[in-house]
């Protein structure tokens, strides 16, 4: 954990030139740098920069990595590595608590899709004025997140804003829609944001897990039977996935799109 935190400040830690060769307005690219400097999308215009790119199954993305700073290519390997192992665990949890079987969510995954998001949240002189990332529910399955100890992460309770607290060695484990809709309801993604702040650069790590890119979400059928219909329309997750990411409103409205 500490290792792939270094590593992720040496890249953010990078002249311009470097990172911006990573740059891209698609949304759908396997290796994607951004920043709030360069966008020209209203809606994420937050005061972060970030680098995106696909991890699992890593034959097909490493190559594809930053190989600046050295080391970063081989940590996050690593790091990647162990957290998708700990998804496929959780998996077999979350299927059991909905009554299915163990493996019912690592097979609907098949080879898997597993995206990094390297956050980095600079020292913001006026805080109050923006956000460091807008609300919304991430859009796989599973999201292990962490940071290197500032706190900025809120999720939406009751419809109040609550901070959660920093604990040192630990993974925060957000449910996302593919979940929501999967489970036909009975489980509901996580609405998050980041907030900044004006004493201390914030950067965090999430690591998120979902099917094929390829692949139809829809509810569960035995689900859908116990609960009497669906749900949810099936959809192709690379179609919701840059549906999601595109969509202008923020929340977690992108799943009324597939609302039954």
């Amino acid at each position: 954990m500490e290792e792939m935190i270094s590593a992720v400040e040496g890249f953010f830690s990078l002249p311009w030139e470097e990172k911006v060769k990573y740059a891209s307005d698609n949304v759908m690219s396997p290796v994607r740098y951004g920043t709030s400097l360069n966008t020209s999308v209203a809606h994420v215009r937050h005061w972060r920069d970030y680098l995106r790119h696909y991890c699992h199954p890593i034959e097909k993305n490493f190559h594809l990595w930053p190989d600046n700073p050295p080391s970063y290519r081989e940590v996050t390997k690593e790091y990647t590595k162990a957290l998708w192992r700990l998804i496929l665990d959780l998996a077999g949890a979350v299927s059991e608590g909905l009554g299915l079987e163990k493996d019912y969510l690592e097979k609907f995954m098949g080879q898997g899709f597993q995206p990094i998001a390297n956050n980095y949240y600079p020292k913001c002189p006026e805080p109050h004025l923006t956000l460091g990332l807008a609300a919304h529910s991430d859009h796989g399955c599973l999201t292990i997140l962490m940071d290197n100890g500032v706190e900025g992460l809120q999720v939406k309770h009751n419809d109040e804003w609550v901070p959660v607290r920093h604990v040192p060695g630990s993974f925060i484990v957000n449910l996302g829609d593919t979940i929501q809709i999967m489970s036909n309801g009975r489980y509901e993604s996580v609405e998050h944001r980041a907030v900044v702040n004006e004493e201390r650069a914030r950067i965090s790590v999430a690591v998120g897990s979902g099917p094929e890119l390829d692949a139809i979400l829809a509810p569960a059928s035995q689900l859908v039977d116990e609960d009497g219909g669906p749900k949810y329309k099936p959809v192709v997750y690379k179609d919701y996935v840059k549906y999601q990411q595109t969509i202008v409103t923020r929340g977690k409205t992108a799943l009324q799109m597939v609302m039954a």
